[in-house]
Formats: C-alpha cells, sequence, structure tokens
C-alpha cells in the first residue's frame, strides 16, 4: 500500500500537478479503504465443540460438521477438543474426515484444564493446524484395548504380558501417528513415544518440542496467530488456501437432533435397557395377540437397541449370555423347574451385561449399579408373568365336552322321537328319563356325543348328586 501511495505522491510532485497533490491523496486513501476487506467480508470460521470421549455420535458430528462448512463456503474448522481418549473406530472416522476436508481443520485443546489424550493426540496429529490453551495437556495414546484408545498411559493388558496381539497394537498405533505427524512436519518421534511409552506434555512444552504449532488463550487470539498462513490441503485437486482469519465471524456448529440421539442410544446401558423393553414387549405380543401397543413399542425399543449395540465394540459372548438369560426367565414362568430356570437365567444375564462391551473405555464399560437392578426387575417381571398363567391354568375349564353339564336350557319344542332344547343360545337334542313339554326348563346333566342329557328343574335338587357324579367323571 505504501508504493501505491508513493507512486501516486510522484506523479503529482513538483510542477504544474502539485497543487493536487491533496485531492490525489485523498482519492488514494478513499480507494485503500474500499479495496481493504472488511470483517464482514471475510468467510467465517467454523467452530466444532468435543467434550468427553470420542464415540461414534462424536465422529458423525465431526465428519458431518467439516462437510456443511465445505458446503457453505467456511475458510476454516476449528475443533475445541476436550477428550480423555475414544474408540479406535471413531477415532479413525475423524482421522479420514480431517485427511479428505476440502477446509483447512485447526484442533484447539481448550478451555484451561482441558486435555487431548490418547485418540485426542491421533485427532490433534491429523489436523493441519494444532493449538492448545494454557494449562492443557496431550498424549498418553497407548491403546487400551482391540476397542480402541483410551485414557492413561499404562498400555494394554496384552502389551504388558509382551502377548502377540498387544505388540501388534501397539506397533499398529505407533505406525499411524508416526505418519500423521510426519505428514503435517511435527516431532515425530515425541508422537511414536507418546504411544509405545504412554508419554504426555504440557502445552508449553509440547509448543518447544514441535508437536504443535501454537499455544493461544482464546479462539480469537487463534484467529489472530494463523491470520495469513497458507495451509496445504491433503485432496490431490485442492488448492492451499490463505487464511484470512483475523476478525473473521465465527459459527458454532451444535450437533443436531441426530447426532444427540446416536449419543443417547450408542450409551452401552441405554442400549441394553432399550434391547431389554425390546425383547419383553415382543414377548407381551405373542402371549396376548392383538395388544398392539406392545409389540410395537416393543419392534422400536429392540431395533434400537441393537443398532447402539452395532455400533460399539461387542462381545458377542455377552450378547450370546443375555439372551439366554431372558430365555430362562421366559421359561421359568411355563416350565416347573421350581427356580432353577430362573436362577440360571439372573446369573446368565448378570455375566452378559458385564462382559456385553469389549473395552476398557472409561464411559464404555456396563455399571453394576444398572445391571443388578435390571436383572431383579427382569425376574420380578417374570415371576408376575408366571403367577399370572398359574391362575389362569387353575380356572374352570371354558369350553370342551363338559362344558355345558349344569347348564340351563329351555325346550323348544319336538319332532318325532327327538325334543330340542336351547342351550346357551344354541339349539341341541336333548334327551330324559320323563316326558318334556315346549317351554319347560330343564338342567344338562351329561354330554353325550351330539345329544345332552337332562332333566326337568323341578328335579334338580333330586337328581343333584347325579349331577355331581357326573361332574367327578364317576
Amino acid at each position: 500500500m505504501r508504493r501505491i501511495v508513493h507512486a501516486w505522491l510522484a506523479v503529482a510532485g513538483p510542477g504544474p500537478l502539485a497543487l493536487l497533490r491533496p485531492l490525489i491523496a485523498c482519492a488514494t486513501f478513499l480507494f485503500l479503504l474500499l479495496w481493504t476487506p472488511s470483517a464482514a467480508a471475510l468467510a467465517p470460521v467454523t467452530v466444532l465443540t468435543v467434550d468427553g470421549a470420542i464415540g461414534p455420535a462424536s465422529a458423525d458430528y465431526l465428519a458431518r460438521g467439516m462437510a456443511r462448512a465445505a458446503q457453505n463456503g467456511h475458510q476454516l474448522v476449528i475443533i475445541e477438543l476436550d477428550t480423555p481418549g475414544g474408540l479406535e473406530t471413531s477415532m479413525r472416522t475423524v482421522v479420514k474426515a480431517i485427511l479428505a476436508s476440502r477446509v483447512p481443520v485447526a484442533v484447539y485443546v481448550a478451555p484451561s484444564g482441558a486435555r487431548a489424550a490418547s485418540a485426542g493426540t491421533f485427532i490433534l496429529m491429523a489436523s493441519h493446524i494444532a493449538a492448545m490453551a494454557p494449562g492443557t495437556n496431550l498424549g498418553a495414546a497407548t491403546p487400551v484395548q482391540l476397542g480402541g484408545p483410551a485414557e492413561g498411559g499404562a498400555g494394554t493388558r496384552e502389551a504388558q504380558s509382551g502377548t502377540p496381539v498387544g505388540r501388534k497394537q501397539v506397533n499398529d498405533a505407533a505406525a499411524s501417528i508416526r505418519a500423521l505427524a510426519e505428514l503435517r512436519g511435527r516431532n515425530a518421534d515425541w508422537a511414536e513415544r507418546s504411544v509405545r511409552e504412554g508419554l504426555s506434555l504440557p502445552n508449553d512444552a509440547a509448543l518447544k518440542s514441535g508437536v504443535i504449532d501454537y499455544v493461544a488463550s482464546d479462539i480469537p487470539a487463534l484467529l489472530d496467530l494463523v491470520d495469513g498462513r497458507r495451509v496445504k490441503l491433503d485432496r490431490p485437486d485442492a488448492r492451499t488456501p490463505t487464511l484470512r482469519t483475523r476478525g473473521a465471524p465465527l459459527h458454532a456448529d451444535r450437533p443436531d437432533w441426530r447426532n444427540r440421539l446416536l449419543g443417547v442410544i450408542s450409551e452401552p446401558a441405554v442400549a441394553l435397557i432399550l434391547m431389554s423393553i425390546g425383547l419383553y414387549g415382543l414377548l407381551f405380543e405373542f402371549m396376548s395377540p392383538g395388544a398392539v401397543a406392545p409389540g410395537v413399542v416393543g419392534a422400536l425399543c429392540l431395533l434400537l437397541g441393537l443398532y447402539g449395540l452395532h455400533l460399539l465394540p461387542l462381545n458377542y459372548a455377552g450378547l450370546g449370555l443375555i439372551l439366554l438369560g431372558l430365555a430362562f426367565m421366559v421359561g421359568e414362568a411355563f416350565l416347573p423347574s421350581f427356580g432353577v430356570l430362573g436362577l440360571g437365567g439372573i446369573a446368565a444375564f448378570v455375566a452378559g451385561a458385564l462382559i456385553l462391551v469389549d473395552t476398557d473405555l472409561p464411559g464404555y464399560g456396563m455399571p453394576v449399579a444398572l445391571v443388578v437392578p435390571l436383572a431383579i426387575a427382569s425376574a420380578l417381571l417374570v415371576a408376575g408373568m408366571g403367577a399370572v398363567a398359574l391362575r389362569t391354568r387353575r380356572r374352570a375349564v371354558a369350553g370342551g365336552p363338559n362344558a355345558l353339564v349344569g347348564s340351563l336350557a329351555e325346550v323348544i319344542g319336538t319332532s318325532g322321537d327327538d325334543t330340542w332344547a336351547d342351550v346357551n343360545g344354541e339349539t341341541w337334542r336333548v334327551d330324559s328319563g320323563v316326558a318334556l313339554r315346549p317351554g319347560q326348563a330343564v338342567r344338562v346333566l351329561a354330554r353325550k356325543g351330539a345329544r345332552l342329557e337332562v332333566v326337568p328343574v323341578d328335579h334338580d335338587r333330586a337328581d343333584h348328586a347325579n349331577l355331581n357324579h357326573i361332574n367327578k367323571g364317576e
């Protein structure tokens, strides 16, 4: 801009144009004022926030947020991160989304006191710009189990015991994080040691060691630091944009209903509750066909529960034990096992629920405080079903050959040797030891094929003993 001003002043130097110098200076000032881009003309910056373990819901939220930022023409995505770790599959989903992003991605570990442990360290290394707030730390990226990296740096049980599975896990994670660090020109040696040795660093040491790019007190300060930086994207067809972030407007992209629903049903405890409700809802529908509501609610809950479990590192032995336990508890309601099936079902349900999720990640375990009450509630529910079934079984038979015995009837007429009577709205041929007349009231003593043996009501007391003998099958 100085060169432009000097050029205009040189043109209006000593000579006939000297009188025009003030006018030329004003025109130059107005031109520069209009040419300089204002904050309103700057492309916005998307801010995504993750506070908690990296799981299916947070991975989906971050991937979709990056895609929306590219579609809306935003110049930068900032992921404000505070995580103890997460599932390996979810972490790799986020890393792939960053590498394929059409918009530069900055990972900012904030606020003060936050951390990017384990899976968070991988995501930080994959970002185009890595920054931390004062009082934050990163590292401890040793994998915890086949379910994925998690909090802490003590290493896996497999790695500690030196098994081939543990060594493969650690070697794979070390190679992955080293490749990401080298891609971004960061300290690859420390990144590999954070996996193999579980090392951690505070923000100042991370900056001095070349692990991160900036330390910023807040997001506006970070935007000032990265202003004018050229960022090379990883897509083959991508350009190398220059960031103009000083004073750029911020757009906070919050999780939508889909992310919130996914976050709820992917909780192991919620998924187990949904699956249990679903199975019992379908059971009630099968026991009482036509109720509709238990079947609809049960089917929805079962599908949501199974979908939530599908997103987690599932132990299929645990799922099998849960289904077996529920089957045993239902069987106890119909079979005279004297409690053996019920107790076995409760034991199988509790054991299966405790080992259902195959990971040691914090927040992804199955709480005992939920499993035990759920098992007791299931047992009480099955016991109630059994009591209802037992009471139903003890009731008098409402149908069958002897259902009409003891019923009152009315003689409606005779035809030749046959006498007809109306019995509970049905017309039957009846036999009696005495003559009957139309309109006479009779009581059914027995059934013999398609004929009923009856006695007039006025003889009912005399034949009461006979009726008792017939009902007892004597």
